[in-house]
């Protein structure tokens, strides 16, 4: 299968130099680790795990007790995949990297991911994802815009949409001889009579991310739901939450809570399906080497579902499942990437910057016994750089 995307940043010119509140962020860590310089290195090393197993503590602990607080209510009905057209994940970079990007992210596809890091972007952006999947039998596509506001907010605005169209519709071309509603082998189709139909998903993100302070930023996003299947239709609205934070110049935590009130959806026929929360945590660390970048990502998957065979790992009704993901970006000229997916499948990928103009390539592995085709990624991302468009500063 093979997958396009497409990314537009509204930014041309030469980017300003820092600005006040980065400067000052990175005075108060240099002021914080100046005492260390005369620590030795395996010192400096334990400190800072100790401050990561902190954050994460206080991270995961949030994060389940949030999931805890939805069980009563999903303890009603609970259809477990009612949401997961909305877990396929957009951008080509983020998938390339298994989907471990809550806190290593910084572009519009944030919006997703987790509505906090949005702050991090310094100009609009507007993002374009197409996904031909299993033959062209099912179209995933993605469009999100995201445009700073001033020096502390962002508003962001992203459609997703799945799809299968043209599925044939025999039900009132049967031509039954016998009356039994059945097809049988003297029966036959009017073929005048088929029509078709379109089974969609839709889901509309609304985001609004704000800076805390030099070191911490939150989001949120109302997101409206609409399914179609045929004639019936259902409606649908839900909240997520998120937060990121810089511990330390090239260290981010990010969490983003997932219809964090569960999400219900309603049909036209009466029936109603309900969205359990998933809690998405993540790390991200920057390491210069090499000349480059290292991005080494890790994040966890926490659902509440009861999916004891379909997680890593799971205890009673809570289950959980790690994403890793890995970059090496050189000087911005070129990169590449790797990761494990939360069904732990295996994607690679490579990018290229040629003058405002990002081409990155994708591979996902799948294996099973249903063997589905592995996927194939291009990504394509241009940029434009305008400094009337510049966040104020920015963090």
């Amino acid at each position: 299968m093979i997958q396009f995307f497409g990314e537009i940043y509204f930014d041309s010119g030469p980017k300003p130099k820092g600005n006040p509140a980065r400067q000052e962020f990175h005075a108060e860590l240099d002021f914080r680790l100046d005492w260390r310089t005369g620590l030795s290195h395996i010192d400096l090393v334990v400190e800072i795990v100790l401050q990561v197993r902190t954050a994460m503590k206080k991270i995961l602990t949030l994060s389940v007790l949030l999931l805890l607080t939805s069980l009563p209510l999903s303890a009603q009905k609970i259809a477990k995949y009612a949401g997961e057209f909305m877990a396929i994940g957009v951008g080509g970079r983020a998938l390339g990297m298994g989907g471990a990007y809550v806190a290593a992210g910084n572009d519009v596809t944030m919006g997703y991911w987790n509505p906090a890091g949005l702050m991090l972007i310094d100009y609009p952006e507007l993002a374009l994802m197409h996904d031909e999947r299993f033959g062209n039998l099912v179209n995933y596509d993605y469009g999100g815009v995201a445009i700073p506001l001033g020096k502390k907010y962002t508003l962001g605005i992203a459609l997703t949409r799945l799809g299968i169209d043209g599925i044939p519709d025999t039900r009132n071309a049967l031509i039954d001889y016998n009356g039994d509603n059945k097809f049988d082998p003297n029966d036959r189709l009017d073929y005048s009579k088929i029509t078709t139909f379109s089974a969609t998903d839709w889901a509309m993100y609304v985001s609004y991310a704000v800076q805390l302070n030099s070191s911490t930023s939150m989001g949120a996003n109302l997101k409206l739901i609409r399914r179609d299947l045929a004639e019936a239709s259902a409606m649908g609205v839900g909240f997520d939450v998120g937060i990121l934070i810089r511990l330390l110049p090239e260290l981010y935590f990010g969490a983003n809570v997932q219809d964090i009130t569960t999400t219900l959806i309603a049909w036209n026929n009466g029936t109603k399906e309900l969205i359990s929360p998933t809690a998405k945590v993540g790390m991200a660390y920057m390491i210069k080497a090499l000349g480059g970048t290292f991005t080494p990502a890790l994040d966890f998957d926490i659902m509440a579902e009861n999916r004891r065979y379909a997680s890593l790992v799971s205890a009673g009704p809570i289950s959980l499942n790690p994403r890793v993901g890995l970059e090496y970006r050189f000087k911005d000229l070129f990169a590449i990437r790797g990761g494990f997916t939360d069904t732990q499948s295996l994607t690679l990928g490579a990018g290229v910057h040629l003058p405002k103009l990002y081409i990155d390539y994708s591979f996902a592995k799948f294996d099973g016994a249903d063997q589905l085709d592995n996927t194939h990624r291009i990504s394509l991302r241009l940029t434009l750089q305008e400094p009337k468009f510049f966040r104020d500063n920015p963090r």
